[in-house]
């Protein structure tokens, strides 16, 4: 028996101009900074082929980022270390970031979509959209500028500690990762809250 595609309801923009998508990238890693970031599209300078940067080749997203940085009104970059991350947790070290991105901005949006299911304490209105880095233009922007951001920062990374493999895995756990991290231990930018550094510093 075949299953029924389940569509997402439609998003409704409020009738503004100045909207903001807001994305974060690298809740999951286990080294290095949350990173999020707020974008301001330009509706008289469109984007084609945004989409959730998950889905897009490396080739395709540093393409997408260059011409997101061109035509975009606006965009801001935020983040919390990860001493923020190991003090306040991941949920609301995102948040704070999220946040950052937003207060970053050069022009101040009228409203702001968020990837997710809940949204950072704004001084403007929000709405969050699950899913909405495949829904939500903005958004996919923004996904796209988070990404790239923090994978070439896990890249200059590697260069300082090729041993662990940053640029390949770009911080997430896997069996290589978790074989480089028992055998090297645990460098600065390391999240010490986090179960496997945990285990590695005897914490």
């Amino acid at each position: 028996m075949s299953k029924a595609k389940v569509e997402f309801p439609e998003v409704f923009y409020p009738n503004l101009n100045l909207i903001a998508g807001v994305d974060e990238v690298g809740r999951g890693p286990l080294v290095g900074d949350v990173v999020t970031a707020a974008v301001i599209l330009d509706k008289n300078n469109p984007i084609a082929g945004l989409a959730d940067s998950k889905k897009l080749s490396e080739k395709k997203l540093a393409l997408m980022f260059d011409e997101i940085k061109a035509k975009a009104l606006c965009i801001s970059v935020g983040r919390a270390s990860p001493t923020e991350i190991d003090e306040l947790n991941i949920l609301h070290a995102t948040m704070l970031a999220m946040q950052r991105a937003v207060q970053g901005l050069a022009i101040q949006p009228e409203f702001v979509f968020i990837d997710g299911n809940r949204c950072p304490q704004l001084s403007m209105p929000s709405e969050a959209i699950v899913k909405g880095d495949a829904r939500v233009a903005e958004i996919s922007a923004a996904s796209i500028i988070a990404k790239v951001t923090r994978d070439r920062e896990m890249q200059a990374l590697d260069k300082l500690h090729p041993e662990y493999g940053f640029a390949k895995h770009k911080g997430y756990p896997t069996k290589a990762h978790f074989e480089a991290l028992e055998k090297h231990g645990a460098i600065a930018e390391y999240r010490k809250s986090f179960k496997p550094v945990k285990k590695v510093l005897g914490l």
